[in-house]
This record gives C-alpha cells, sequence and structure tokens, in this order.
C-alpha cells in the first residue's frame, strides 16, 4: 500500500512537471511571430537562433512565461492558505476581497504617482497590494468574529470585493485619459508587459514566502486536525494564524501588484491537486500547489493570448471559465456528502 502510495506521488509530480516543460515550450512557441521547438531550443541554449527570435523570445516571451509560473504558483499556495486557516474549500483571495482590496489601494497608488508623472517601482506597487490585502482580510476577519456560519463569512468577504471593485471604478472614472488606460488593462488581469526586473523583484517575494510556507508544514498538518490538537503539538495558535495571514496576504499581493485580479486559480488548483494526490498532506500538497498553479496560468495564459489574437482576453476571464466549474463540482460534492 506504501509503495502504490509513493508512485502515486511520484507520478503526479512527474506528470506537473511535463506539463509545465510543455506549456512553457508551447507558450514560447505561439505568438504573432511562431518559432519552431528546435530554434527555441538552439536559443534558450545559447546555440544560435535569429536576432528577431531570440530578442522575441528572451525580452518578450520568457519574463512572461515565468511571472505566470511564480504568481500561479503563488495565487494558488495563497488559496490553500486562506483554505486552511477558515476550513472552508472555497476560501481564495479574489472570493474573499483581499484582491479587491490590493487593486483598491495599488490604484489610488498608480493615479497619485501617474497624476505627477512618477513611476510606481515593484517595492511599491508590493507594499500598496499588500497593505490593501490586509485591509480587506482585517474587514473579513472582523466579519468572522460576529458570524458563525462559513457561508455567511463567504458572502460578506464577496461584498467587501464588490466595494472595494465599485470605489476602484470610481477612481479609476475620474482619473486623467492617460492613467485610465494604464489602470484598465492592468485591472482586467494580464501577465503582458513583464521584464527581467519584475521577475527579480516577484522571485525574491514569492520564493522565499512560499519556502517558509513549506518550512510550516507539520504546523498547518497538524492544525488541519484541528485547533485543540495543533495546541497539544506544540503549535502556538495566535503567532501561527497570525503567520498563515501574512504569508498569504504577501503572495496574493505580490500577484495584484504585477499582474491584477486574478479569479478561481486560489480555489480550483489546490483542490484539483489534492484530487491528483489523494492526499491533504502540507508537504505533498504544497510544492503540488505551486506547481499546479503555474501549470493552470501557463494554459489559460496561452488561450488568452491565442484564442482571439491579435486581440488578447484578461488572464482572469480565462482561469474563471475553467475555474469556476471546479468551485460548481466542489459544491455539489459538499451538500451530498452532508447529506
Amino acid at each position: 500500500m506504501r509503495k502504490k502510495l509513493h508512485f502515486r506521488y511520484w507520478a503526479a509530480f512527474g506528470f506537473l512537471f511535463l506539463l509545465l516543460i510543455l506549456f512553457i515550450i508551447w507558450n514560447i512557441n505561439s505568438g504573432s511571430i511562431p518559432i519552431s521547438v528546435r530554434e527555441i531550443i538552439d536559443i534558450l541554449f545559447m546555440r544560435g537562433g535569429e536576432e528577431t527570435a531570440r530578442n522575441i523570445v528572451w525580452e518578450i516571451r520568457l519574463p512572461r512565461i515565468i511571472s505566470a509560473v511564480i504568481l500561479g504558483g503563488a495565487l494558488s499556495v495563497s488559496g490553500f492558505l486562506l483554505q486552511t486557516f477558515f476550513g472552508n474549500p472555497i476560501a481564495s483571495p479574489f472570493v474573499l476581497g483581499i484582491s479587491s482590496g490590493a487593486k483598491l489601494v495599488v490604484s489610488l497608488v498608480m493615479i497619485f504617482l501617474l497624476g505627477r508623472s512618477m513611476v510606481a517601482s515593484s517595492a511599491v506597487l508590493i507594499l500598496a497590494a499588500f497593505a490593501g490585502s490586509m485591509i480587506s482580510m482585517g474587514f473579513v476577519l472582523l466579519v468572522a468574529k460576529k458570524v458563525k456560519q462559513m457561508s455567511a463569512l463567504i458572502i460578506s468577504g464577496i461584498m467587501i470585493g464588490y466595494i472595494c471593485s465599485a470605489i476602484t471604478d470610481f477612481v479609476i472614472t475620474f482619473a486623467d485619459d492617460s492613467n485610465i488606460v494604464n489602470l484598465h488593462n492592468w485591472s482586467l488581469g494580464s501577465f503582458s508587459g513583464m521584464d527581467w526586473e519584475n521577475v527579480r523583484v516577484m522571485s525574491v517575494v514569492v520564493l522565499t514566502a512560499s519556502a517558509v510556507v513549506f518550512l510550516m508544514s507539520k504546523p498547518i498538518g497538524a492544525y488541519q486536525l484541528g485547533e485543540s490538537y495543533a495546541q497539544n503539538m506544540g503549535v502556538n495558535i495566535k503567532v501561527f494564524r497570525v503567520a498563515l495571514i501574512l504569508l498569504s496576504s504577501i503572495l496574493s499581493a505580490c500577484v495584484t501588484a504585477f499582474a491584477g485580479p486574478i479569479s478561481f486559480v486560489g480555489i480550483a488548483v489546490p483542490h484539483l491537486v489534492k484530487s491528483l494526490l489523494k492526499t491533504a498532506r502540507p508537504l505533498l500538497v504544497i510544492p503540488a500547489c505551486f506547481l499546479g498553479g503555474a501549470v493552470f496560468c501557463l494554459f489559460c495564459d496561452l488561450i488568452a493570448r491565442t484564442a482571439f489574437a491579435p486581440t488578447e482576453l484578461s488572464i482572469s476571464s480565462v482561469t474563471a471559465v475553467f475555474g469556476a466549474p471546479v468551485v460548481i463540482y466542489i459544491m455539489i460534492r459538499r451538500k451530498r456528502t452532508a447529506q
């Protein structure tokens, strides 16, 4: 039995890794200027390739692809942390309004700086998004203290998201025309326009936070079995819960700062990964969530870029198309289990 489980785990990670490689090559190959697989390999390993193709791969497509990998993984891990914290299978940064809070504060900062002909640095955007995430999370936690039903908490999070989105739309309406264009493109959600500086900053933030989450696998596993059990195992519940909130907020804030709000990844991917692994052990689920989020976002970004080319869809629209059915399935299955 143990050998079968180990085989399943290795097979699942191998499958996710193969999908990741496949979608990376597919994303590099796809676009207005197609590049053959052989030329892609030559360019990646510095063995030649036409100059225009090299510039397209290294300066446009690779930064976008790596950003999708990093931010997709961050969003998935953030969703897993929130689902663990609230004990709710459909908790995620987008559903609880955390992404919308980050979007609001980033919008205000961008309008303020753009109005003064200043450009917001990556660090400023991440700090603004983190502040917005924490404000929204604060409201959600206040509601959580007042209501006992998780359904009411989710509805409250959705309402907070709507309020933040409405204020953001109101602010954008009265911004300068040039600001509106920049904000509108960003607020729809997109991995376009990424450069290597963005990749460096998001790599440091996301990979550091994800490493800390992975090191917390044991207390997260204990917390999944109940607060009392976790306390008996020596987990400081107050510190642990604060750590979960901060880490999930940092991860979701980084995503919102660079790519805008992206829906359903944080809900769908953790459940798909658990179904693939047939386990909820954090030691396995956390790295698998990161890989799964990367694969999911690469696939959705490919669809967004190529489905109606040269028109590009917002990434959030595509993730909703593939993620929403997963949420519906989760709700139906939970209802059947309750009966």
